[in-house]
């Protein structure tokens, strides 16, 4: 063994202890969202923020810094371990700028401001949230300053999120988008509206409950690498490759609720169970961006979950599952109710056309506040000005309203945009997918999502972070993103129901 590859050995060492405490961050951040009693509340903040301590620490220690320079010093290692030293010494460098003290004060400052999330919004009350939230708007601009920035101070945080983002560059994508989609959207309202009234009957939570375990099995979900719970807010969180776990939430009123929460995140989902576990705690073995994951749990939810050929297959179970409702609604008429197109207030249960408003709503509103345009004290009623301006509708409370997304709460500001990202790159993703498999619809609609599966990790997954959004955009499709997939996508799909 030369001398380089005894220090790759030690960095990998170095970089999976780090892992370790970070899941173990993960798997208490999982218990607090599933299972945790309310007393708990206070010593779980505690231990959250000592433990990002302990894994800042470790990472940002100048001994470790340099063993990177190094190893990146040289052409020793092969193109996967150089790969993997570069990604880590860019993020050393941008790490390093934050403070112990600051991570810390981060963690417990998020910790704590989930907590008032949850008391605001069973209260329905935004001034029980407004406080923790001044504090984090504070904190972050602090954060943006710490790590810098060229333009723009919300670029520093959208950075974490999808790498190279610029707040120019997804100003011009949402005019873009309101351009084409607004017209579009008004089209399709001049025609007569679906019923989707059998939707919204009732629907047994564990009928529910077993019918989605269901789906997710047929989509690959692989639940000796993971499980399904019930949570607030449905997400995806993974410990390894071979332990990703997805929440889900039901509403007994609302059929679409759950299953649109389980496709989602089984979604995410696959694309963590699908990353090198001989890569664990390494670059190449993490996802490539949130834009990048997003378009994963986009494809499955809406390329594949919202189409017809998907129900083809499912709808009949699910007949047999609810009789009483659904066994004399035809395929045709589910498949239309499931793509109704109409304004709402809950960006969780909006359309896929008008889901794009709601992120462009969150992405004017972080911005603001981040730059100082907005006001804390203004910012529900400009929440609730631009859902009246762009969607038509009137907020009717704060639970519906500024406290609906948990993503503020955990301090995640420059995430929105990554939502709207990842529906345009699941697109053109699928389209590829539709080009490099032969009768890829016939076999969604025989029940067989094995080959789109094994595509994606072909194709996606098994890169990690080797390469940048765009890069891999461009490798998979020969061109960067392009909106053009999602409009003719969209234009293709809701013409055929309107």
């Amino acid at each position: 063994m030369n001398n380089k590859q005894a220090l790759y050995n030690e960095y990998t060492e170095r970089m999976q202890k780090i892992a370790d405490v970070n899941y173990s961050i993960a798997v208490l951040g999982w218990d607090k969202e599933v299972n945790l009693p309310t007393k708990g509340v206070r010593f779980r903040s505690r231990q959250l923020a000592t433990l990002a301590g302990i894994s800042h620490e470790l990472f940002v220690d100048e001994k470790f810094g340099d063993l990177l320079q190094r190893l990146n010093d040289g052409n020793s290692l092969d193109k996967g371990q150089e790969k993997n030293v570069q990604l880590s010494l860019k993020d050393f460098n941008k790490t390093k700028k934050l403070s112990k003290e600051f991570v810390i004060k981060r963690s417990k400052l998020t910790s704590d401001a989930y907590h008032q999330w949850i008391k605001a919004k069973e209260a329905n009350d935004f001034e029980i949230f407004k406080p923790a939230l001044s504090s984090l708007i504070d904190l972050k601009r602090e954060e943006a300053d710490l790590i810098g920035y060229e333009d723009h101070p919300y670029d520093a945080l959208m950075d974490e999120f999808e790498t190279g983002a610029k707040t120019s560059e997804l100003t011009v994508l949402f005019k873009d988008v309101r351009e084409q989609l607004v017209a579009f959207v008004k089209e399709l309202k001049e025609q007569p509206q679906v019923d989707n009234s059998f939707l919204h009957k009732f629907y047994g939570k564990d009928k529910q409950w077993d019918y989605g375990i269901d789906v997710l099995k047929n989509i690959g979900y692989d639940f000796e690498a993971g499980r399904q719970d019930i949570s607030t807010h449905p997400f995806t969180t993974n410990f390894s490759p071979e332990d990703v776990r997805v929440t889900t939430r039901i509403d007994e009123q609302d059929f679409t609720n759950m299953v649109w929460s389980c496709i989602h995140e089984g979604g995410h989902a696959l694309y963590e169970q699908g990353l090198p576990v001989d890569q664990y705690g390494l670059p190449l073995g993490t996802y490539t961006s949130l834009g990048i994951h997003e378009s994963q749990s986009r494809l499955w939810e809406n390329n594949v979950g919202r189409s017809k050929e998907f129900w083809k297959h499912n709808y009949p179970a699910l007949q047999q599952a609810f009789p009483e409702n659904l066994s004399n609604i035809s395929l045709d008429k589910f498949y239309a109710a499931i793509n109704r197109v109409e304004p709402n207030m809950i960006r969780t249960e909006a359309d896929e056309l008008h889901y794009h408003f709601h992120v462009l709503i969150r992405f004017e509103l972080e911005k603001g506040l981040i730059e100082g345009s907005i006001n804390i004290d203004n910012v529900k009623e400009m929440w609730n000005a631009k859902y009246k301006e762009y969607l038509g509708v009137d907020v009717p409370d704060d639970a519906n309203g500024i406290l609906q997304d948990i993503h503020w709460s955990h301090g995640s500001f420059g995430y929105f945009a990554t939502y709207s990202l990842g529906s345009f790159y699941a697109a053109q993703f699928f389209h590829q997918a539709e080009q490099d498999i032969p009768g890829l619809r016939q076999e969604i609609e025989a029940g067989n999502n094995a080959n789109l599966l094994k595509w994606l990790r072909t194709n996606i997954h098994q890169h990690g972070r080797h390469y940048t959004s765009q890069e891999l955009c461009a490798k998979v499709t020969g061109e960067p993103l392009n909106f053009k997939y999602f409009m003719d996508y969209a234009r293709k799909k809701f013409k055929g129901i309107y």
